[in-house]
Formats: structure tokens, C-alpha cells, sequence
């Protein structure tokens, strides 16, 4: 019970700091390739000293055996899922964006019965299109002029390749928990180190005192840190349990975006919002 409790604290407290996520990439100038590059190198030292230090299994590269292209793969589609959310960051709103993002359970619930063969239920369509319509009330189709189109297709695009993530690693079975993220982290550092260079190249000069702070922050606090909390806690919860604590990541980044920074968020928006978080729940719970 006490291990239970000890674990919730950590999984919801890894979730607040996911929340944050959006208030400190707005301060770092460079591109959301760059940025995602950095993240990936600085989370990826991060974890795998730990691992290296206090691990017995390492990074886990023996056990990957023929799953490594599954990793590389995941790896990718987690890189281009950063620099499509960080762009969604930068367009719009931190709560357009975040909720837009938030569709991915969604888009996984959709795919199952076709990549996995799962029987799709009635519980499960009606979810689908409730969270569809809570995406349209999102974006604001009559016309709504605080949804910024663009921030808003980005986060749709960030959540389509969150979801190939989830996917993918429904296919590795050898690879638990951190490792697994390591090795993604790593796949991902791989993937955009090119891209970066071809693209916009390397900018660091140009961050001033808090853009390096926002930086380090994102890199070793958002993800190395809240990773490391973020897996030690979910071997120990439910999945329902997993689930239902997931969702205070988005309700403190639409906190942040209205109460604290006052962004705009209409109540087409709100009610948008809480139709794609509500069915999504409701579509998790057993």
C-alpha cells in the first residue's frame, strides 16, 4: 500500500512538470529542431549515466537483439513529435497546443483493431467521435479567432507521431521501462543531429543566461529527471491508475496557459477540451 501510495506521488508529480513543459521551450531561442536535438543529448547523458552507475542492466543493448529497428523507428517518431510540439508552442496557445496533442490516445484507439487486430467496441467509436468533435470545438471551425490554425494542426501533427511511438512500442517485448527510453532518446539524438546541421546548424552563441537555464531545465529536469520518475513509478501503478494521473499534465498546462500567463481560451475551446479528456478517460477505464 505504502509502495502504491509512494508511487502515485511520484507518477502525478512527474506530470505536473510535463505541464510546465510549454512555459520554458517559449524562452529558449533557437529552432524546434535544435531543441529537440538538445533535449534528446542532454536527457540521453543524463539517464544513461544512471543506468551505467546504478543499473546492472545497463542500457540494455543486449536484450534489444532484432528489436533495435523498432527502437530506431520509435526513436525517430519521438524526435519528430518534440520539434512538431514545440512549433505548436510557438504558433499558439499552451493549452490549444497541449489538448490538440492530447488527441493521441485517440488516433492509438483507431489504429489498434488494424495493427493488432483488437475488436474496436461501441464504448470505443462513441469515444472516438466525442474527442473528435471536442478537436473541432478546439480549433474553432465557425470562425473562432484565439485558435491559430497553424499552433493547432502542429499539435495534431505532434500527437499522430506520440501515437507512433505508443504503437511501436507495443511491438517490443525485450526492452523494458528506461532502457527502452534510452535507446530511443539515443535514436532520436541520431536521427536529428543531421537534420539539424542540413537544416539550421548549431545556434547555442545566441542563448542568453535564461535561455541556457530554460534549456538545462527542459533537458535534464523535464525529461532526464521526470523520466526517471515518470518509469520508476508506472511499474508499480495500474494501468487505470497510470491513466487517470496522466491527465494532470494537461489540466496544469491549461492552468498555466489562462490563469498565469492570461492567454486566451473561449468556452468552445474549454468544453473542446474537457470532451477530448473526458472520453479519453472514459475510453481508458476498465
Amino acid at each position: 500500500m505504502q509502495k502504491n501510495v509512494g508511487a502515485k506521488l511520484m507518477f502525478s508529480a512527474a506530470m505536473v512538470i510535463f505541464g510546465t513543459l510549454g512555459v520554458f521551450t517559449r524562452n529558449i531561442d533557437v529552432t524546434s529542431g535544435e531543441l529537440a536535438l538538445y533535449r534528446a543529448v542532454l536527457a540521453t547523458a543524463l539517464i544513461g549515466a544512471y543506468l551505467l552507475l546504478f543499473n546492472k542492466g545497463g542500457l540494455g543493448l543486449k536484450s534489444a537483439g532484432r528489436e533495435l529497428p523498432l527502437l530506431l523507428a520509435s526513436g525517430i517518431a519521438m524526435g519528430i513529435n518534440w520539434i512538431l510540439l514545440f512549433q505548436a508552442y510557438r504558433y499558439t496557445t499552451i493549452s490549444a497546443a497541449t489538448l490538440s496533442y492530447y488527441f493521441a490516445p485517440v488516433i492509438v484507439t483507431v489504429a489498434s483493431p488494424l495493427l493488432f487486430r483488437e475488436r474496436l467496441t461501441a464504448k470505443q467509436i462513441i469515444c472516438f467521435v466525442m474527442s473528435t468533435l471536442g478537436l473541432v470545438m478546439i480549433i474553432g471551425l465557425g470562425g473562432n479567432e484565439n485558435a491559430n490554425l497553424t499552433g493547432i494542426f502542429f499539435g495534431l501533427g505532434a500527437a499522430v507521431f506520440y501515437a507512433a511511438v505508443i504503437l511501436l512500442n507495443k511491438f517490443i517485448k525485450n526492452v523494458a521501462g528506461i532502457q527502452r527510453t534510452v535507446l530511443q532518446l539515443l535514436a532520436a539524438v541520431i536521427t536529428l543531429l543531421p537534420y539539424v546541421l542540413y537544416s539550421s546548424g548549431i545556434n547555442l552563441s545566441q542563448l542568453d543566461g535564461t535561455g541556457w537555464a530554460c534549456l538545462l531545465t527542459v533537458g535534464l529536469f523535464h525529461t532526464g529527471v521526470t523520466y526517471c520518475l515518470y518509469f520508476s513509478s508506472l511499474k508499480d501503478l495500474t494501468g487505470q491508475q497510470a491513466a487517470i494521473l496522466s491527465y494532470i499534465d494537461p489540466l496544469v498546462a491549461v492552468c498555466i496557459s489562462v490563469l498565469l500567463l492570461g492567454e486566451p481560451m473561449t468556452v468552445t475551446q474549454l468544453i473542446g477540451g474537457a470532451l477530448i479528456l473526458g472520453f479519453t478517460l472514459w475510453n481508458e477505464k476498465e
